[in-house]
This record gives C-alpha cells, structure tokens and sequence, in this order.
C-alpha cells in the first residue's frame, strides 16, 4: 500500500489493491507526485488509522511495517505518531533524501537504527539503497513471523470496537466524551481530537480499563471532530467518531450609563462568565472626535 502526505495525507492504493509485481510498478509509474508542507505524525497516524486495517487489505497475522521517505523536517510531532505505531509492534524504516532531519530519522525509526535508518542526497541515489534494503526488509520479516504471536485478536468486529459515544457537558472551552468498552478490553485507547475546518490534531492515550475522558483548553465556538480508537497488542480496533460544536463565550449583559457629566460616563453591566478582562471601545456619534 502507499499514501503520500503534505499537510494532508492521501491514500494512493491500499495493501489489497494490487497481487502482481507489475501491477505494483505500473501504479507507481502512473504516480502523481504531492507538494506542500511535511506533517509526518499526521501522515504515520493516517497510515495506522486508514492502511493498516482490514478493511484496506492488513492481515491480522501479517507481520506490519512501514517504511517512510520524506525530504524535509516534519512540521508536527512525528515522534509522538511513531511510538504509537512501534508500541502496536508495527515496525517503522526511514529513508530520507536531500533535506531531511537525520536526527527525526533516528527518533521515528525502529530499533536497531544501523538496520531500519537510510539518507541519500538526492533522489536518483535510492537506487543504491534498494538491494540493502530489500534483503534487510525480508530478514526482518522471517526473524518476526518466526516468532510466537499472542494475544492476536480474531477480528476486528463488534468485540474488538467500543460503541456509543456520547459527547456532554458541552462548553465554550471543554466537553466531556463517555463510550462504551468493547467485549475484549483494549489495552489502550488513543482519543484524537482536531478543529473540522483545519488544526493539527491532539492525541491522548488512555488506559484501556477508563472510558471516559474531558478535553479541556478548546477553543469556543468551534466545531471538532472526535475519534475513540481501542489499541490492542497487534492491531487497532474500529473507532468511534463524533462531531461537536463548542459553546461561544459568554457576553455581558444590561449594560447601562449613568452618571452623566460633561466629559464622563459610568458604565456597568452583568459580568460574562468566565471573563478575565473588559475592552471598552467608545467613540464619539456621529462621526468627530477620535475613539
């Protein structure tokens, strides 16, 4: 499967889209490629969220990897997306090519860093790395499948997929999410939260025995979208999503003038809750003396 990303990560086919080798290299002839900015933890969160679910072709028993190439320095945090994904035992290679943070490489990589870390200078020389690459990547994938897997959960219906969130005690700055656990606890759950008209998205990650959470610090009169995804050890469940609108900011109320003089006015009014300071504006009517 691959995705390309800018500061909005497009799926370009899925693991179950091609069978054939020919397939594969025809589509990536027909590829178009993507400007824009480098949001590589929103990109890698768009990997485990979008590409790597049943659904989009993953196998449950299928040993998971990713490999990233990028030419620049992310402008979010990629290393907070990449635990994620390195704690679900998917393994992360990183190449980057011209401009890339060889340090970010290091962090978003899997261990051992000599085996899954790569920088070129420019794009023609990937070339080089293809032969090292491909007998690294099948190593790698033999010395995991060999091992034991436990704890791989069966499927990823309705046990494996919290249901019902509800969204309440709705606010200009918080809200508050409650769902209902799946029938196979999940080890964590990752709640990922994000204005629907643009914003980098926030994750917190939760203990899989707590189904509730409060987001505090949004911005009033906001619309967001919410999504509640259960973590096992091998795969991430379906999530739930939700959509609200925060409440806007209070205003002051009654506002009356009183104690008229020739060149003073008293103002008073009903406070605004939550309000830490007033900006009075006044100017003179129609049109004369500055504000």
């Amino acid at each position: 499967g691959l995705s390309q990303y800018s500061s909005d990560p497009r799926t370009e086919w899925d693991l179950s889209a091609y069978s054939t080798r020919e397939q594969v290299l025809e589509a990536v002839r027909n590829l178009r490629y993507k400007g824009g900015n480098t949001f590589t933890g929103l990109a890698l969160t768009h990997v485990l969220e979008q590409n790597l679910k049943p659904d989009a072709g993953a196998r449950l028993e299928a040993e998971k990897l990713v490999i990233l190439l990028t030419d620049g320095k992310s402008q979010d945090d990629a290393n907070l997306a990449a635990q994620t994904l390195k704690n679900l035992g998917i393994e992360i290679f990183a190449i980057g090519v011209k401009n890339a943070d060889e340090a970010e490489l290091k962090q978003v990589a899997s261990e051992p860093l000599e085996l899954t870390v790569y920088n070129v200078l420019d794009f023609p020389l990937l070339s080089s790395l293809v032969a090292r690459l491909t007998r690294v990547l099948c190593s790698r994938i033999k010395e995991k499948s060999n091992k034991d897997n436990t704890d791989v959960p069966v499927n990823t219906g309705p046990q494996l997929s919290p249901t019902d969130l509800k969204i309440s005690a709705v606010t200009s700055k918080s809200m508050h999410l409650s769902w209902s656990p799946p029938l196979s606890p999940p080890k964590k759950y990752r709640v990922v939260y994000s204005p629907s008209k643009g914003g980098v998205p926030k994750e917190v990650v939760l203990d899989g025995a707590v189904s509730s959470l409060q987001l505090s610090n949004l911005t009033s009169h906001t619309e967001y979208l919410v999504s509640v995804f259960p973590v096992y050890d091998t795969v991430v469940g379906d999530g739930l999503r939700g959509v609200t609108s925060t409440l806007p900011l209070s205003s002051p109320r009654s506002l009356r003038v009183s104690e008229l003089s020739h060149n003073s006015i008293r103002l008073s009014w009903k406070v605004a809750q939550g309000a830490t300071q007033y900006l009075v504006l006044c100017s003179a009517a129609p049109d004369g003396a500055e504000d």
